[in-house]
């Protein structure tokens, strides 16, 4: 991906709500945060603009992505919706990413990440999934995980088992999230949990600007 791939496009999904106590030009920090989330290391973003003539540190970087507190959302109404999960690493420990996406669309919908694997933390996901989304008429596509099918049923929430096919939209989108997390290992060394999903779900929201 070129930087003017990198820079194109809208940043309307970039809420800067929380410039009003920064120093750096709002504009600057769009471009940072844009450039960071599609594929660039915090040194590599920070050399980038400091070719702008913005000097920040890699700190501000991370926290401008952060603040800005970035939440993947969709206006359409899913007819299918693919639900998995994968292991990643944060700080050396394995941790559970959550995803549920729009084979339609392939748009992220929600992503949550918890250290365990567990029935009650799946209830938890399609719950906030509920809470965000139309989801009453959607058939889930999942795999053979008791856990995803447990939840499922428990919800009244209709689901099909797919082994390919549209399902494979999220396995897709997984590949990506796990080349980037791999690449950006050291963004997530010395990180919380609740930091290291921020970052995943603004690549999220990064993302789903990329489709449309």
């Amino acid at each position: 991906m070129t930087q003017n791939d990198r820079l194109s496009g809208s940043s309307s999904w970039i809420d800067l709500e929380f410039v009003e106590r920064e120093r750096t030009p709002k504009p600057a920090i769009e471009v940072g945060i844009r450039l960071h989330l599609a594929g660039l290391s915090l040194s590599n973003t920070k050399r980038e603009l400091e070719k702008l003539g913005v000097e920040r540190s890699r700190t501000a970087i991370h926290n401008w992505v952060q603040k800005a507190d970035l939440q993947p959302t969709s206006d359409t109404i899913p007819n299918q919706i693919a639900v998995d999960e994968t292991v990643i690493r944060v700080n050396g420990e394995r941790c559970w990413l959550y995803a549920a996406v729009n084979p339609a669309t392939n748009e992220f919908l929600h992503v949550r990440l918890f250290q365990t694997l567990t029935t009650q933390f799946t209830l938890l996901f399609f719950r906030e999934l509920h809470e965000k989304q139309q989801v009453e008429q959607a058939t889930f596509l999942v795999d053979g995980a008791h856990h995803l099918q447990a939840a499922l049923t428990r919800l009244g929430l209709r689901f099909q088992y797919v082994r390919h096919g549209n399902r494979n939209r999220v396995e897709r989108v997984f590949r990506e999230v796990k080349r980037r997390t791999s690449s950006f290992s050291n963004a997530f060394r010395n990180a919380e949990l609740e930091t290291a999903e921020s970052w995943l779900q603004a690549f999220a929201v990064w993302h789903n600007s990329c489709q449309t």
